[in-house]
């Protein structure tokens, strides 16, 4: 799969995707990196820390997050994107579900729009994706969390948004899935998509993205705060990267991308 001007293979490899959240009230690192000399060196960092792709956020979507209006997501991630392309060589991913953010984000350069809404929020992103023929990775999300059988019942969900993907023309193979691991999911829901990767690979033939770093799951489970979630995230980027993902989606780029190495040094013999 060709994103911005790199090719990702779909299987036998797992990639990282760096997070930069350019917002005041993320629940992991709000107001660290949205001021741009700091967010710029931020991606130089995980550059370093082996990052393949840098995804950039402008409203949070966290439990409880506030919607704030386009115009000023859109103030917050088109100068962010425009300066990273300026000057690091690197694949970028818009975190966005609508679609007038999707339009500017791919304008000033985004190469990816990763939709946590699977294309269920805004009518016109499906289309605004298919007309600039940019790589989407379309999440697992829902309302509500009224499920007869949850893991059969996902996967009905992620039918309906391919079958929106489809109709709007989004090629197939420039398609990621996400389970959507805290979004609208108890935290045996959450264990349970971790556990059963290989299921959802299987059920679509689709490259996989898992993005579970520092929430709550972890913390629950675990019972820590958020910024002592590293080894926790760490153990499902290894079940990731043994179930066959494409990306695990991370803060902490370096424990992560060691640990995926290592994993696949040994399920591959590299």
């Amino acid at each position: 799969m060709r994103i911005g001007n790199k090719e990702f293979v779909t299987s036998g490899k797992t990639y990282i995707m760096g997070i930069l959240n350019v917002t005041p009230d993320s629940f992991s690192d709000g107001g660290r990196w949205n001021h741009m000399d700091a967010a710029l060196r931020h991606v130089e960092d995980m550059l370093a820390e082996g990052m393949d792709i840098v995804d950039v956020g402008g409203e949070s979507t966290r439990p409880g997050y506030t919607l704030i209006p386009d115009q000023e997501e859109i103030d917050r991630v088109v100068p962010m994107i425009e300066a990273i392309k300026a000057r690091f060589d690197v694949p970028i991913s818009l975190d966005t579900y609508k679609s007038a953010v999707a339009k500017a984000g791919i304008a000033a350069g985004a190469d990816l729009i990763n939709d946590i809404w699977g294309l269920k929020y805004d009518p016109n992103m499906a289309r605004a994706i298919a007309e600039a023929g940019v790589p989407s990775c379309l999440m697992h999300n829902r309302k509500n969390q009224d499920y007869k059988t949850f893991f059969p019942d996902m996967l009905d969900d992620l039918r309906e948004t391919l079958a929106i993907a489809e109709d709007a023309g989004i090629a197939r193979d420039t398609i990621i899935l996400d389970p959507g691991v805290g979004f609208a999911k108890s935290l045996s829901n959450n264990l349970e998509c971790v556990r059963r990767l290989p299921e959802l690979i299987s059920a679509f033939d689709l490259p996989v993205l898992l993005g579970t770093s520092r929430k709550s799951m972890i913390g629950l489970t675990l019972n820590l705060p958020s910024d002592q979630r590293v080894e926790g995230t760490v153990a499902t980027s290894v079940m990731a990267a043994m179930a066959g993902c494409m990306f695990v989606r991370v803060h902490d780029v370096q424990a992560n991308a060691r640990a995926v190495k290592m994993t696949e040094a040994i399920c591959h013999g590299e």
